[in-house]
Parts: C-alpha cells; structure tokens; sequence
C-alpha cells in the first residue's frame, strides 16, 4: 500500500485532500508543518487553532497524525528572503519561496526519511508525467505559486483536488460531516494571515520618512514613511489628496524618494517587455517562441514572444503592454495548460 503524508494545514482543501486519498485506499498520514508561531501587534497567530482543526479531522478519518517543526527553517528560508528582498526595493512572493524551500522540499525530504513513499497537499493543480498543470478550476489554480517545485518533487506529490472546482470541494467536504468544510480560506501571505505586509514589515526595519515626489514636474507633494512600503502602480496610502488619484511610478531606496505621477500612460507604469532572472524550468528549457506568461496570481495569461539573453536571461516581449508590474515579481511561463517554470522580473 502507498504511503502518502499529506500536509495538514487545518484548512478544507487539505481535510479533503486527507480524506479522498484514504477513500482511495492509500495508507494516508496527516502532517502539521508548524511554521510560523509568533504573535504580531494586533494579530494572534492561530497556529494552535489551525494544529487543533487538523488534528481533529484525522481523528475524525481515522488516520495518523504528526507536527513536523519547520519554524527555524522557515524562517531563514522564506521570512528573511522577503524581508532582504523588500529592503532592496523589490516585491517578492513569500508563498512561492515558501512551496521552493518548505512544503516541496524540506518536507518532502523529511517525509520521505520517515518511510513515506509520496506527499500530497491541497492545493489546485495537477502532475501528469512530472509535468505541472494547470487546475480544472481556472479560478482557483494555483501553479503560479507552483512554478518553482521541481520535476522530482512533483513525481513524488500528490494533488487530489486538482480535477475539483471550490464549491464541489466545500461540498464534497460537507457530505463527509468533514469539521472543516465550512472554515474560511486564509487570506494574506502565508505566515502574515490577516494582517497588512505593512504592519508586518515594520517589526524588522526601520520607519524612515522621506519625500514623496510628482515624476513630471518634480515638486514634493507629500511625506512617505518608507519608500519600502510601496510597490509599483500602488494608489492608496499615499496621502497626496486632492484632484486625480496619483500612481506610484519608481522609488529610489538610496535616497527613500518615492516617485508618483497621475497620467495613467506613463511609461513606467507600462512594460511592453519583460527581462528575467533566476530562471527555473520544471522540465527542459523550451526554445524561444510564442508562450504565456502571467504576472501575479490570478492575473490573465497574457500572450509574450520569449528569447534569450546571452547572459542567459529570458526576455519577454508582450503582445499588450503590462500595466504595474514590479521588480522582485515573479512571472509565471504557460504553453496552453502546462506550467513550464518561470524567473523574477529585474
């Protein structure tokens, strides 16, 4: 019988994950990964509450159940990458570094040293021959977090939910008397929960005011308290009311000047080509070509022209310019419902 450790994150998807694998007469095991524990200003971590809920549906299915520790891990891995990241002015995606580093790796490794034969989580998508698909449910696909598991990771995982769409899910969870079926999806980065990247960010750097400058004709509008708080194409929580709504177009993080502008054509705010780095293939890197690419979770694949630097870095040109996108970003690379990888936008 197979044996597959499924991650337990206290939520629908990985109870229904649990319970259709043990359904399917795999030799399932429920695992806690226990990440993030620390309390915020304002915000409880429900880490305990979300251990409790998983462990309550094991017991309900009648499986095994374990907490795997991760927080230091985890911490260096994925905390420390985005706030560096952030410091450095650029806008990273903590849960893709977190599916890199933790769930398809550090667990899996483990999980595979503890005599499992596969893992399996609940997120939406689906492995055909080690390749990545795209979920059935193209509202709920969630490859883009996916893009940088490897080729051998995936041939060792397990996604159950992949074929389902959201409402079949919470249904399907409800006709089994699941505990969670009814529990809400957590929101937010994957440690932050419902507090602000904000309010996050300002327990590990420093608040330094600074000005907050009109692009076309130079004039200071406004103070900011950080030019790291802000991204790209950014409207609210500028404070420079008044007339037209202002963009945020650039920052300097040298001189913690943030640049703003309210002409909605400006160039900075539109990129009709796309440079890469930190390439990472699922399988073999394709030719150049025709592909599509998509900028941030549930953003529209759009249609892009892919060649190669001689440094090796991809370039993109798009078929319509894209509107805010910002350095730090990854971009996710399709060709029709496969999942071929992707790079961080320079």
């Amino acid at each position: 019988m197979t044996k597959v450790y499924v991650g337990m994150s206290g939520g629908v998807d990985s109870s229904l994950t649990a319970a259709l694998l043990a359904e399917q007469g795999y030799d399932v095991t429920g695992v806690y990964m226990k990440n993030w524990t620390q309390d915020l200003p304002g915000m409880r971590c429900p880490w305990a509450d979300d251990l409790a809920d998983a462990k309550r549906v094991a017991v309900q299915l009648g499986i095994d159940f374990k907490v795997f520790d991760f927080e230091n891990e985890y911490r260096h891995k994925v905390v420390d990458y985005m706030i560096e990241e952030y410091k450095l002015g650029r806008t990273p995606n903590p849960d893709i570094m977190c599916n890199q580093e933790v769930k398809f790796k550090i667990f899996l490794e483990a999980a595979l040293e503890d005599g499992a034969d596969m893992i399996a989580t609940g997120h939406y998508a689906r492995v055909k021959d080690g390749q990545l698909l795209q979920a059935a449910d193209s509202n709920k696909d969630q490859t883009y977090f996916l893009y940088r598991v490897t080729k051998e990771a995936l041939e060792k995982t397990l996604f159950p939910l992949g074929e389902f769409k959201k409402p079949q899910v919470r249904e399907m969870a409800s006709e089994r008397g699941l505990f969670t079926a009814g529990k809400k999806d957590s929101q937010g980065i994957c440690f932050v929960g419902q507090i602000g990247i904000r309010e996050f960010l300002t327990q590990y750097v420093e608040q330094k005011a600074g000005p907050i400058i009109d692009k076309q004709t130079g004039k200071v509008l406004g103070q900011h308290d950080g030019a790291i708080f802000y991204t790209i194409g950014q409207r609210h929580g500028l404070d420079v009311g008044g007339g037209l709504p202002y963009y945020v177009v650039g920052k300097d993080m040298d001189t913690n000047e943030v640049y703003v502008t309210t002409n909605l054509n400006d160039d900075s705010l539109w990129k009709p080509e796309l440079v890469l780095t930190n390439l990472h293939w699922i399988n073999e890197a394709p030719a150049g070509g025709q592909f599509q690419i998509r900028v941030r979770h549930r953003a529209p694949l759009v249609n892009a022209t892919l060649t190669y630097a001689e440094n090796g870095d991809v370039l993109f040109h798009l078929e319509n310019p894209e509107r805010a996108v910002a350095p730090g970003q990854s971009i996710v690379i399709y060709k029709d419902e496969q999942c071929l990888g992707g790079g961080i936008l320079s």
